[in-house]
């Protein structure tokens, strides 16, 4: 009999435990979804001081990408003679690609260092702290539409159609702000422990630029390594907005699904480690 109740707890307690933690991650986005509006006020805020005193303002949000662009239409167009599928412009091909990377390597680049940059707010006033790094991806987010108005105009001068498929862009964008934001808290909540992360991550994501089919098609990948390539869940989504925009064509599916599947768990992870981690930031800062 004592045997028995000793098994019963000990198969008992890892549910009371989930059930717990399951129980607190969505207390907490309860808790953001109320900040909601501090969380605005401080999107807005930020993105004011980005442009407030510079001299070309909002156009920088366009010019990244589009300096890109054309470096990359004359190093792999013309020097390597890189040539999309289908036909599609080389400028079309691959502005298509940068414009939701640009979005990605700001988001995590700016958002990582937000929390030791505001030690002075963290350790004296209580609020939900993900929302520091969340301000910064939203106005990445706003850098990514503006710079979209690019995309139309090369779209509109190739004489390029925009076919129905287009309408599963708004999942592409949530499955990507969902990997964005799970990668970003992680990140700087780690920074605050461990300062090397901030120099880390630029290096990281330069690796990662070139293990993505950014610059190159994805054809030119030898057919056996392709599905270790589309395991990378930015190059599965680059690949798909190539899809939706250029090609007219639904994304691969199964390999979108192991993307929103990897993002969610990220996601899930990282917000739960975030908040844990969060209590000790004041003490640390």
């Amino acid at each position: 009999m004592e045997v028995i109740e000793k098994i019963d707890y000990a198969t008992k307690e890892p549910k009371r435990l989930f059930l717990k933690e399951g129980l607190q991650f969505f207390s907490n986005i309860h808790e953001l979804f109320q900040a909601r509006e501090l969380l605005l006020t401080w999107t807005i805020r930020e993105f004011r001081i980005r442009y407030s005193q510079s001299v070309l303002g909002l156009a920088w949000a366009i010019l990244q990408p589009l300096l890109l662009m054309l470096i990359s239409t004359v190093v792999f167009s013309v020097f390597l003679r890189v040539q999309p599928p289908q036909g599609v412009p080389y400028p079309v091909f691959v502005y298509t690609a940068l414009l939701p990377w640009s979005f990605f390597a700001n988001a995590l680049t700016t958002a990582i260092p937000i929390i030791v940059a505001n030690f002075n707010l963290v350790s004296k006033i209580y609020f939900p702290r993900e929302i520091l790094p969340l301000a910064m991806i939203l106005v990445a987010l706003a850098d990514f539409v503006i710079s979209a108005m690019v995309l139309v105009l090369l779209l509109i001068y190739y004489q390029m159609p925009v076919g129905p498929t287009v309408l599963i862009l708004p999942l592409l964008i949530v499955i990507q702000l969902v990997l964005t934001i799970g990668l970003a808290l992680v990140a700087s909540a780690l920074n605050v422990y461990y300062r090397d992360i901030r120099f880390v991550v630029p290096l990281i994501l330069q690796t990662w630029l070139y293990l993505t089919p950014v610059f190159y098609p994805l054809e030119t990948v030898p057919e056996k390594f392709r599905p270790l390539i589309l395991l990378n869940p930015m190059a599965t989504l680059i690949q798909s907005y190539r899809d939706i925009i250029l090609y007219h064509q639904p994304p691969d599916w199964r390999f979108l699904a192991i993307t929103t599947i990897i993002s969610c768990l990220i996601f899930v992870f990282s917000y739960s480690y975030f908040k844990q981690a969060e209590r000790q930031f004041a003490d640390i800062i």
